[in-house]
């Protein structure tokens, strides 16, 4: 086969400035059929996991990269040839890699089987647009007999294997299983339609255990010093080295100081209590009502909207609010973007809270909305703690850290009365103001979880 017609499909540039990606999961192996825009492959950047299409039609020559490999925008990532044709030697620009990615006949069964993968963690069944993976060539020779082994001790007979394809969406939860040697054909699925999930394959881990040891090698062991575990090494990669990179970047570059107030936010539940009574159709919840905080907040103190730059030694202050809000996912700390929230209304900020919020659990954020963010709300209330100094979201210049609300006795009127309380942390960039503006501005978002009326009148 020539090298004319070869054709090497690169690594494309993924947007948003990001250099590079980690190979998640093939979706073909060498010797495949494929179409043009077939989804070939899923990498994971910085910012998100993304699907990549090929642009060419042909036959898989091959995969220049293993799952794990990382690989840099313009890289070689999988090399085609023509439907049927022969010869499979790279082209002078491909390294060779192992022949297809050991988990391909699984795949092969799981879309049979009528699971797709859009993302990492979740996905959806096949569409029309979806195309399945067609193997070129006849069957594979007989695998050659396995020499003889030496008996292992007896141990707990497994589950018994399925006849039909497990079903298993999440990339994740199959490297759990190849790292752990686990048959995914052995797994009771929980999830819905028969879709295996972590918890299934955790589960299984933990009831297969360690074979039982011989009487000698326990007696061995008794006698042996004990052994002190090594230590885990976990590769900083892909949305976790990113956080990284940021929080460093910030701490390094920004002189940021924290204030905080204790506020009685009993008005503030009873008011999301009544607009769900009253108006569920809105979905307006506490997430709603702080970020309409935040932004009447920022009208007042326009100081905290801002950025600097450094270079031209200028403070960038902001006519729009682009809210970004903490989210925990699967995949670690996100920081979702709501933007021109300042046009929004309560209602309008609640829905698109929860479609933003949604598409971080299941891993489909596009990069763009991970980006651009003018000030950032923190509401780590959410997991039991009172008060934190969190890290600013560089290059943003404050955020607002919300504490959980509790009942604590309070003084009010005169008379000690148990209320809701909580504690309200501003985080802020030294540069920007000075401690009159950003007590100004905690001080304004306390009185209105206080008394949250005024910011109810505009759903």
């Amino acid at each position: 086969m020539t090298a004319a017609t070869r054709q090497v499909f690169r690594l494309p540039d993924l947007g948003e400035g990001l250099t590079e990606a980690e190979i998640v999961e093939w979706k073909v192996a060498a010797g495949d059929t494929v179409e043009v825009d077939q989804v070939v492959v899923e990498v994971e950047t910085a910012k998100a996991a993304v699907e990549v299409p090929v642009p060419f039609a042909g036959t898989v020559l091959r995969l220049a990269a293993e799952a794990g490999a990382i690989l840099a925008v313009g890289e070689p990532l999988i090399e085609v040839g023509p439907a049927g044709g022969a010869g499979t030697e790279p082209a002078a620009d491909v390294r060779p890699v192992p022949d297809a990615h050991p988990d391909a006949a699984r795949y092969r069964e799981e879309e049979q089987a009528g699971s797709g993968n859009v993302l990492i963690g979740y996905g959806t069944g096949h569409g029309p647009g979806r195309r399945g993976r067609r193997r070129a060539g006849g069957p594979k020779a007989p695998a050659a007999a396995p020499a003889p082994v030496t008996p292992a001790p007896v141990a707990p007979a497994p589950a018994p294997r399925r006849a039909d394809a497990p079903r298993v969406i999440s990339p994740l939860v199959r490297r759990i299983a190849r790292e752990h040697g686990l048959d995914l054909g052995a797994v009771a699925p929980t999830g819905p339609r028969g879709v295996i999930l972590r918890r299934d394959v955790e589960q299984a881990i933990a009831a297969a255990g360690t074979p039982a040891e011989t009487a000698a090698e326990a007696a061995a062991q008794a006698l042996a010093p004990a052994a002190r575990p090594m230590p885990e090494r976990i590769p900083l990669r892909g949305l976790r080295r990113a956080v990284a990179d940021k929080l460093t970047r910030s701490r390094t570059e920004i002189p940021d100081a924290t204030t905080w107030v204790d506020a009685d936010a009993t008005a503030l539940v009873e008011a999301k209590d009544a607009l769900r009574r009253s108006r569920p159709e809105l979905g307006i919840g506490l997430l709603a009502l702080l970020a309409r905080i935040c932004v009447a907040a920022l009208r007042e103190f326009p100081e905290l909207n801002s950025s600097v730059d450094a270079d031209r030694q200028e403070i960038v202050r902001y006519g729009h609010v682009n809210l970004g809000f903490a989210a925990q996912t699967d995949r670690g700390l996100v920081v979702p973007v709501v933007r021109d929230a300042h046009l929004m209304t309560t209602a309008q900020l609640a829905a698109e809270l929860a479609r933003l919020t949604g598409l971080a659990r299941s891993g489909g954020l596009a990069p763009e909305s991970l980006t651009g963010g003018t000030f950032t709300l923190n509401n780590y209330g959410v997991f039991g703690v009172d008060g934190s100094t969190p890290i600013i979201n560089h290059p943003e210049a404050a955020l607002l850290g919300v504490g959980r609300i509790i009942d604590r006795p309070w003084v009010v009127d005169g008379a000690v009365v148990p209320r809701k309380m909580t504690q309200l942390s501003l985080t802020f960039d030294h540069r920007v103001c000075d401690g009159g503006a950003a007590g100004g501005f905690l001080r304004f978002a306390a009185d209105c979880v206080e008394n949250p009326a005024v910011l109810l009148t505009n759903l």
